[in-house]
Parts: structure tokens; sequence; C-alpha cells
């Protein structure tokens, strides 16, 4: 879409129901808080390096015209639909716009958290699954064992708070080991090492999707929203399904979550709304649990692995079989793109293998869950003319992708105030129309329907 650079596409705008003078991508992440929250590692309000809000609104844009044409197969009597770059802002910084305003106030440590940096000059991305590989890594190359101890604590809550100052041990003995060894080292403690991608990658699909066998029954007529009356049955723990259920959720579906442990299941302004169901798949009552919802079911979600997913017959042919027309959808790290057995997919670790400009934002997840929803809501469309289910999948490494394709600089002059506190932004009335308070403040839906 050549308007993503220069211009907004149909239904888009830039400031939507925020009541300010927003001209383009910088006004939009000055005024929204999304200068503020990735400029937290730099100790100042700094630009991201993409025409962010442009990209995800412009993917909204597209998920609410394919919304709009379900509706109307539904019978709905619908114009059109409206959405912004203020409110992709919005979305982008919401976890953060909630931890700002829920009372237990941010703990947000000093600046820090560029790539790690290598002897030769390689800058590369970690990811460990826990402390003990988190020390085992760094004792490997020699690293002060207490510099380790002091940096496992910001590392792990990275993405929390959007900043993440190491030990200024940990760079240095980055910076005098190669490359190799780093990697020969991670390899031998179960560390992910990812290095940034020269140039960036940008030539994957968003997003696969294919035709079912089974038919299914007619869609039932809509409510009051496009998706009104589907349900949604949501079995992912990561940010990029999760998105994409919140989002299905505004569309008008309802989203049953699943989740091994009720009492463990997370409190995130992504599961608002959503009714909680206690089911683990990994068990034979857990599986029947599933099933039942899975029969009374539109679309299924999940974020586990394929092989998991066919040995538990919850895979886009084990759902088929029980619903037949179900879209199955499938919220992956890295698709194909790194093998069967690919390191943990992080959003930090994928920009660095995709070369997108470095933020300890969720920019690649968010994103992600917006294209997921785009997919579902598609293969939705599909279903309604045709009567088949599909399974879709999309991954955060084609999420990366996609955003270094649609990249531009960002050159439009700064002409509005930059946002330096949430909980701030939170309460300037001119946000009103664009959040809401449930314990804590949130976006509304990033569409208008009319």
């Amino acid at each position: 879409m050549g308007g993503v650079v220069g211009g907004l596409p149909e239904g888009v705008s830039w400031a939507g129901p925020v009541d300010l003078p927003l001209a383009g991508e910088i006004d939009v992440q000055a005024a929204c808080g999304v200068m503020h929250v990735h400029g937290r590692r730099f100790g100042g309000p700094r630009r991201l390096d993409l025409n962010y809000t442009c990209i995800v609104a412009s993917e909204l844009g597209e998920t609410g015209a394919a919304a709009v044409r379900v509706g109307r197969a539904r019978g709905m009597a619908l114009r059109g639909m409206s959405t912004s770059a203020a409110q992709a802002g919005l979305l982008a910084v919401s976890r953060y716009l909630a931890a700002a305003t829920g009372g237990g106030g941010e703990d947000i440590p000093g600046p820090g958290g560029a790539p790690l940096v290598s002897v030769e000059g390689v800058g590369y991305e970690v990811e460990a699954v826990d402390a003990v590989v988190w020390r085992r890594f760094w004792a490997a190359l020699g690293a002060d064992a207490g510099a380790v101890a002091a940096g496992w604590p910001l590392f792990a809550r990275r993405t929390q708070t959007a900043a993440c100052p190491l030990p200024a041990e940990l760079g240095r003995v980055a910076a005098r080991t190669s490359i190799g060894v780093t990697e020969r080292c991670a390899r031998d403690t179960g560390m992910a090492v990812v290095r940034v991608a020269h140039p960036p990658i940008d030539d994957l699909a968003p997003y696969s999707a294919r035709p079912l066998e089974a038919v299914g029954a007619d869609l039932p007529p809509a409510g009051p929203l496009p998706l009104s009356g589907l349900r949604v049955v949501e079995c992912c723990r990561r940010d990029h399904g999760m998105m994409a259920g919140h989002l299905l959720g505004f569309l008008g579906a309802t989203v049953v979550r699943v989740v091994p442990d009720r009492h463990a299941d997370s409190t995130a302004v992504l599961n608002r709304g959503k009714r909680v169901v206690a089911a683990d798949p990994a068990t034979v009552a857990g599986r029947r649990v599933l099933r039942d919802l899975v029969a009374a079911a539109d679309v299924f979600t999940h974020d586990w692995p394929p092989d998991k997913a066919r040995a538990w017959s919850l895979d886009a042919a084990g759902v088929s079989g029980v619903r037949p027309g179900i879209v199955h959808a499938h919220a992956t790290d890295w698709g194909s793109a790194l093998g069967r057995w690919p390191p943990p997919g992080t959003d930090p670790v994928v920009q660095a293998y995709a070369g997108v400009p470095p933020t300890l934002l969720p920019v690649v997840a968010v994103f992600a869950g917006v294209v997921l929803t785009r997919a579902v809501t598609t293969a939705l469309e599909g279903r309604v003319e045709h009567g088949r289910g599909h399974r879709v999948e999309s991954s955060l490494a084609a999420a990366a992708a996609r955003l270094n394709a649609r990249r531009g600089a960002c050159t439009a002059p700064l002409s509005v105030p930059v946002c330096t506190d949430l909980a701030e932004l939170a309460d300037d009335p001119r946000f009103a129309k664009a959040l809401t308070r449930d314990g804590c403040v949130v976006p509304v839906s990033p569409w208008t329907f009319h």
C-alpha cells in the first residue's frame, strides 16, 4: 500500500478520536507516549526509526474493512469503519499505560538496553528461558558473578519496563569476546544468541492461509458488531496470540481463554473481557474440555509447537473434525524461518533477526497480533462466502519482515508537545474518547463501525 509512508488509506486518519492536531507519524509517536516509552532506554523521549503507528493503523484499516464485509454478509447495514494512527500508538503502549495508572506505580530502571556487540563489532541479542541459563552463559564467558546476578532481574523485565541497564561488566565481556565464541557458549548453555541482520529481512509473507476440507453450517446473523455471536477459543500465553484474541473481542466476538491453571493466568491488559476456563491440554480431561469448547467455536487460536497440537489432536485437522468450518489460527515465533528447533522467540531477538530498528517496546508482537487478526477476519469472510474454514498462521518473524518491507523515514516535523508521563496522558481530556478506565486506563476499541 503506497499510502503507508506518504499518507493513510481510506478509513484511517492520524488523530481519530484524539482531540489533537496530529499531522503525521512523529506527532502521533510524540503525543501518544510511543516516543516516551521507547526513549526509556536512552534517558529521554526518542522517536522510533519506523513509521510504526502508520503501518499498524494501515493493517487495522485492512482488518476493519474485512470485518465490514463479514458484517454485511451476515446482514448488517454497514457503510464502513474508521481507525487511526493515534489508536495504533495507544495500542502499542497499552501495557505501559495500564501499569502507569493501575495504582501500584511503575518501577522503571535507568536507561540502557542496546544490543550487545562482539569484539568484531557484530551486534546481537540474547534470550534466556530462566536465570539458570543466564548464569551459565555469562559464567562460560568469564563474567563476574555479581554482575551476572545483578543483571538478571533487569533483563527478565526488559519488555515490561522498556529499559535494561545491564551492569557495564557484561557489556565489557561481550566486547572482548568473538561472536563465534559467544555463539558456541550459547549452544553449550541453552542461551539464544541472534545476530542483528544486515541488510534487514523484508521478504516474508505476513501470514499463510489455506482452506480446510470440511464445510460448516452458515454463520448466524450479526449483532451490534461484525463478529457478534461468534466464539473464539484462545489457547495462547504469549502477546502475539493474546493480542489477536483481544482485537477479535473488539470486533464483537466472544473470547474464551483456556489456561492450564486459572489461578496462574495473567491479568494483563490483553486478557480483559475474556472468559477464562481452566483446562490442561496435556491431560485427557483437559483435552475433553477443549474439544467441547471447540465444538461450539468459530475460531480456535493457539501458540503451541506444531508437534504438540498434532499429538493432542488440536491441530487444524483435529479441530476441523470436531467443528467443520472452523478457522484454526496458529501464532508462532519463527514460522519456518529457522527450522524445526528455533531459539525462543521474543521481541528483541526477532527484531535482531530481521534487522528491525531496536526497541524494547513489543513492536513486533503488537503488529503480529494485528496481522493475525486480519488473517482470521479474512478467513471468516471466506467462511461466510464458501462455508469452508481455514488454517491460518502468522509469526513474529514474518511480522518483523513486514515492518521492514513497509518502513520509511520519519521525516515530517514535530508540531505537538511530547508526552513524558503516561499518567498525565491518561487524565488528559483530549484522549477521553480513546481511553477507558477499568481498574487502570486502557485503550478502547481501535475501530468505529458506521
